[in-house]
């Protein structure tokens, strides 16, 4: 009865699935220009990396109701091969054990500092609080939970010896809660979804967020920038974008991984996305004004990225409704959705899914040797992740817009998983 109808039932449908395709392709054919130059020339794994100097490097270890994994994170932290770094832990208004477990520990190592807040005021304050408090060049930010590699921060520090203007370097956090469903999966998206994503924005020329589970940061940058805003929900994100608009490029290392604790129970995962897809919606409505600046132009295709994310965790959701209401054979006027799978995009779709997670996990296989352990569970991320990724984008943004300007961004205890880990992680 209406043929524009239809057609735009049809642009909606294709829309829905060419997208996740066509992101896949930037994604792999993005992380393959980095690997081919950047990721290949890294200084060998099997080598001690020895620096023509080695700048004072801060460990900053924000903590809230940290006691069940604090000492194994600081007794970790403490043994890191970097000739000159002391650890600044700071317990922000923890209600567990965390203040006494630090001042045990601190009694023990002169290198350990500990600052006490006396109510929770957030991880950004936490962070602004040991960056005003240290006189070290670099600050190697880390979570309460986050088991370092032994060379991370030295690493980390050889792209600060190479460019003047590197005002960060993220490295590769590595999941080690891997004894239920939902942890094997997250495994495949550090690899398919975040690792492969980082290699491909910085090979195009900028990054969405320099990962806050372990990122180095060069500490004239930050404070160039005003170190981190107190009321971002996602205090990485901000920074990342904050340095990056005021011309510092931030690395992404793959070496320097990180071996970290993630939600295992769909109450977790769902809180923990939630907060960073609010996160990302927080950043395009307060960094909108930089489209009118020629020279925030390199910050534009992310800002886009996200915005056709956004855009597609909509058009995900009325295709949806479309074709329940199909379903049920109500008068739709030609807009019926009469299958929610693909049609000819099915085996391109599935050949893709497979395509990056293969190549994901031989990209990262140097760095995680039990990775392929759980490729079973990793080609079913691909799915998941834009599930997920629908649902959270579109409770988010309106409750960005409904939240109160200004307010502090405080945190609460996190779902840390299942405490069983690979030998790596050790």
């Amino acid at each position: 009865m209406y043929p524009w109808l239809e057609g735009l039932s049809e642009a909606l449908f294709e829309f829905v699935f060419l997208y996740p395709l066509a992101m896949s392709y930037v994604w792999m054919v993005g992380a393959l220009i980095f690997w081919w130059n950047f990721e290949r020339k890294s200084p060998p794994l099997n080598k001690v990396l020895e620096l023509r100097r080695y700048p004072k490097v801060a460990i900053v270890i924000p903590c809230f109701n940290e006691e069940a994994d604090l000492e194994e994170t600081i007794a970790n932290t403490l043994e890191h091969d970097y000739p000159a770094f002391e650890v600044i832990a700071i317990n922000d208004g923890s209600t567990d054990r965390t203040g006494e477990i630090l001042d045990r520990l601190a009694a023990a190592d002169p290198r350990l500092r500990v600052i006490h807040q006396a109510r929770n005021q957030g991880k950004a304050m936490a962070l602004n609080m040991a960056a005003v408090m240290t006189d070290a060049e670099l600050l190697l930010c880390i979570d309460g939970d986050a088991l370092l590699s032994p060379d991370a921060a030295r690493r980390m520090v050889y792209h600060f010896l190479k460019a003047p203007r590197v005002g960060a370097v993220t490295g590769n956090p590595r999941v080690r809660t891997r004894s239920s469903l939902l942890g094997l999966i997250q495994v495949g998206e550090f690899s398919s979804i975040i690792g492969l994503l980082k290699r491909a924005q910085r090979a195009y020329g900028r990054l969405f967020t320099a990962s806050g589970v372990i990122t180095m940061f060069r500490r004239s940058a930050l404070h160039e920038v005003g170190y981190w805003s107190k009321d971002m929900l996602t205090e990485d994100t901000d920074i990342s974008w904050k340095l990056q608009l005021a011309h510092w490029s931030i690395h992404f290392e793959p070496s320097a991984v990180c071996w970290i604790l993630m939600p295992e129970t769909l109450k977790g995962l769902w809180r923990q996305r939630l907060r960073w897809a609010m996160g990302g919606c927080q950043m395009v409505l307060r960094y909108a004004s930089m489209w009118g600046l020629w020279r925030k132009r390199r910050m534009w295709p992310i800002y886009v990225e996200f915005m056709a994310s956004l855009l597609w965790s909509y058009a995900m959701l009325a295709t949806l409704i479309l074709w329940v209401l199909s379903v049920f054979q109500l008068p739709l006027h030609g807009f019926e959705v009469d299958a929610i799978l693909p049609r000819w995009t099915g085996v391109i779709v599935g050949t893709t899914c497979l395509l990056q997670i293969g190549l994901a996990l031989w990209l990262d296989r140097p760095y995680d040797k039990r990775l392929f352990r759980t490729l079973f569970w990793a080609i079913w991320y691909p799915l998941a992740y834009w599930t997920i990724n629908m649902l959270t984008s579109v409770v988010a943004f309106p409750r960005v817009l409904m939240r109160r300007q200004g307010a502090r961004a405080t945190w609460v205890s996190p779902d840390r998983g299942i405490r069983t880990q690979p030998k790596e992680a050790s």
